[in-house]
């Protein structure tokens, strides 16, 4: 390398520091402003990750986090060779997927019915009415289904003794506690999920919607060909974030719904871990039951972002 070359090298050199530099020196406020939220997460939720060890030892107070003794993979290994731990794994699967297939589509579907309505005033109407269920705690909700569906003094139960003879167990009866189970799910979050895909939907061209028009498409049509295209890669985000919480059904919603007569479908991880490790206090085992919990939703996140990625939806 010549003079003028290396000359040349160090130019480019103390451009590229001074750029670093400059750019640096613009995005410092929003560094100092994104500190709070990386110190929130390290603090609460990656310095907790510390404990998980407990998931391979034999974990009693006495001894603390590292001092108590080594157990390897012996908690792993009883997990998954019990039969209630294999059913509570198999009732989570089943309500995580039922929520998936049956929840997921009513914001979109909201969303764009939100979308269609001209009249302001009763859009914003509907919108305060299904958004706020969003902010009740699920105690609350739970009250309320109990109102509805109790055997003992409901309403509906009422009019159903009243004309049939005899009330019906809702939420005693397995098939009908997990159509609760979704409806309340849907009531309570549905309108609060349908925010993004709205914001989504204000996005798409109308200049689409004139043109469609005027090759004589209905509202279906342009719902089909324009409003789901144009939203479709939210959509799949969404699809890929929800799919991340397969094997987490939460523990709220189910807790203040469950009763004994519907343990066979009722109990998962969430309520496993609450009755066995925080009543129980099998500390190790529970950890070792929310490790592998996270781990299949990791892989599933992963593998659903792969997939999407062959079709340019992917989340990264």
């Amino acid at each position: 390398m010549n003079t003028a070359q290396q000359v040349q090298h160090a130019l480019q050199t103390s451009h590229r520091i001074s750029a670093r530099r400059r750019r640096f020196r613009q995005n410092l406020p929003l560094l100092l402003l994104f500190l709070p939220v990386a110190a929130y997460f390290i603090i609460f939720k990656y310095l907790p990750m510390t404990g998980l060890i407990i998931a391979f030892k034999n974990y009693n107070f006495a001894d603390g986090i590292w001092g108590s003794p080594w157990a390897g993979t012996a908690h792993f290994d009883q997990l998954f060779s019990t039969p209630k731990t294999l059913d509570v794994i198999k009732n989570t699967l089943m309500l995580s997927l039922l929520n998936i297939f049956v929840s997921f589509p009513f914001p979109v579907i909201l969303a764009i019915l939100l979308y269609e309505v001209k009249q302001l005033w009763f859009k914003k109407t509907v919108q305060t009415l299904v958004y706020l269920p969003h902010f009740l705690s699920w105690v609350i909700i739970g009250g309320m289904v109990m109102t509805i569906f109790s055997q003992q003094s409901s309403f509906l139960n009422y009019w159903i003794e009243r004309w049939a003879g005899s009330p019906y167990p809702f939420l005693y009866k397995e098939l009908s506690w997990i159509g609760i189970y979704l409806g309340s799910g849907i009531w309570k979050e549905a309108g609060w999920s349908a925010i993004i895909y709205l914001a989504a939907l204000t996005s798409i061209d109308p200049s689409l919607y004139e043109a469609a028009s005027i090759d004589g498409a209905g509202k279906f049509k342009k719902i089909w060909h324009i409003t789901l295209p144009g939203i479709s890669s939210v959509i799949v985000l969404m699809f890929i974030l929800s799919i991340g919480k397969l094997m987490d059904v939460g523990f709220d919603h189910i807790f203040v719904l469950q009763n004994k007569s519907v343990m066979n479908v009722a109990d998962v991880i969430s309520t496993y871990i609450y009755r066995t490790g925080l009543l129980g206090a099998k500390f190790s085992q529970t950890t070792a039951l929310g490790l592998f919990e996270s781990v299949v939703g990791l892989i599933l996140v992963l593998a659903a972002n792969k997939i999407a990625r062959m079709f340019d939806r992917g989340l990264w």
